[in-house]
């Protein structure tokens, strides 16, 4: 199963539970990119990491994959395969979209009728909007999702500078920063370019203190700001990774190519089309 990648085209701080958790206001996307889970039987559980951020796990203890199977079926056995090539800690979902993918396989494969948006929910507050893998607005702490607008054609580029950014250090660094209001959407954009100016009044309340935890996020603001054709550039999450906007994927492909600086991971296309398989 294929678990892309969730980008926050905005991320407002609307608020604080009295239990310390943050209420949010976002807008969700997911690019036609991330990781890969495949399953084998076994009569016990297992996972093994491949990919090009697979070093940067470990299969234990506090794999979501292993989280999710286990709350799903604790004595289940499967031989897991996560392919990791997104980004760790890099704001774009990526453990979140793979403990989804876990419950939706994994699911098939035991042959269970479990209530998955309830299990999701206990995996973490990303974990129920990467269920679908499609667009979605989100609020409370990012659990309450319903739809957003309907979007138009455009290409998303990311990228990644190689460091990875506590979510909790950067809500800390925002503590005194005033609550955000809710964003007022329309119910459609007529394009890319009226969708990215819309956007562009909006903001990511993480950004700023992220970028004071590290400064490198704004040189990858700069860089893809200069890019041919971007409309617009922010972080996604809590960071560190950013994305632009293009008026189309194979344009969003191309600026990614013509990133200059070695050692950032990139990537530029359009937005994830679920395939009958992957539902």
């Amino acid at each position: 199963m294929f678990a892309p990648a969730k980008v926050n085209l905005f991320l407002h701080v609307t608020g604080r539970r009295a239990d310390g958790y943050h209420l949010l206001d976002s807008l969700a996307v997911f690019p036609a990119v991330g990781d890969f889970l495949s399953i084998e039987p076994a009569d016990s559980l297992s996972l093994r990491i491949t990919g090009p951020f697979g070093e940067l796990l470990t299969a234990e203890p506090d794999n979501l994959v292993l989280r999710a199977a286990r709350l799903l079926k604790p004595d289940g056995g499967a031989a897991l395969t996560l392919e990791k090539n997104l980004p760790v800690a890099s704001g774009i979902g990526g453990g979140s979209a793979d403990a989804a993918a876990a419950l939706g396989l994994l699911s098939r494969h035991w042959g269970l009728e479990a209530p998955l948006d309830e299990l999701a929910l206990q995996l973490g507050a990303d974990v129920p909007v990467c269920l679908a893998s499609a667009p979605a607005r989100m609020s409370g702490i990012g659990d309450v999702l319903f739809p957003g607008p309907n979007l138009p054609a455009f290409g998303i580029l990311l990228c990644n500078p190689g460091v990875a950014v506590s979510t909790a250090e950067v809500f800390r660094a925002r503590a005194e920063k005033k609550f955000s209001p809710p964003a007022e959407l329309p119910e459609s954009w007529p394009g890319a370019a009226a969708m990215a100016a819309a956007l562009q009044a909006l903001r990511n309340d993480l950004e700023e203190p992220a970028i004071a935890l590290a400064p490198v996020i704004g040189d990858v603001l700069a860089a893809l700001r200069r890019l041919p054709g971007c409309l617009l550039a922010r972080m996604s999450g809590s960071g560190a990774t950013c994305f632009a906007l293009f008026p189309a994927p194979n344009a969003a492909a191309e600026a990614a190519a013509a990133l200059n600086p070695s050692g950032w991971w990139r990537w530029g296309g359009g937005l994830y089309e679920p395939s009958p398989r992957d539902l």
